[in-house]
């Protein structure tokens, strides 16, 4: 019984951890202001599927399903690339977060030291705005429910939206 609750005491550690170190992050580097993921128009999500269709289905999915059993480490130790739909937990992180591990892939202060992911870093290869362009393509896919609790994440993590 007591090994039931282990693993999702866990998960919800790492969460929380993840979640306080971006929020550190922030208020401890540049301006402070995190990038905002904010639909200015149909051609960002336009361009965001596009971008997704090219860099992230592969791993991701098509139908951003993930890969098989992506909460089981392989045998190299990595996690398989878990889904971006509702069924994943992309939609837990706040806006800076996601950004973040897009830009700079699954190093610190995004993940432990150490961690090893087949997450690529993405800053070489995409604009901050086609990041986000891709983001909001993701984030568009989830449903009302999912969608509200992650932007009560991020406005708890990066705060209050106030303007571009």
């Amino acid at each position: 019984m007591r090994k039931k609750w282990l693993k999702p005491l866990v998960a919800v550690a790492i969460i929380a951890a993840l979640t306080a170190a971006v929020a550190v992050y922030w208020l401890n580097s540049g301006d402070g202001k995190p990038p905002r993921l904010i639909v200015f128009d149909d051609q960002q999500l336009v361009a965001g599927k596009q971008i997704y269709e090219q860099q992230c289905a592969r791993c991701h999915g098509v139908y951003m399903e993930g890969q098989p059993n992506w909460q089981t480490r392989l045998p190299n130790g990595r996690l398989p690339a878990p889904p971006h739909d509702d069924s994943g937990h992309t939609w837990h992180h706040p806006d800076s977060y996601l950004f973040n591990v897009t830009k700079y892939g699954m190093v610190p202060p995004w993940a432990p030291a150490g961690y090893q992911s087949d997450m690529p870093a993405f800053k070489d290869a995409l604009s901050d705005e086609s990041i986000v362009d891709v983001l909001l393509y993701i984030k568009g896919r989830w449903t009302e429910k999912r969608s509200e609790q992650q932007r009560q994440v991020t406005i708890m993590v990066d705060g209050p939206y106030k303007g571009p």
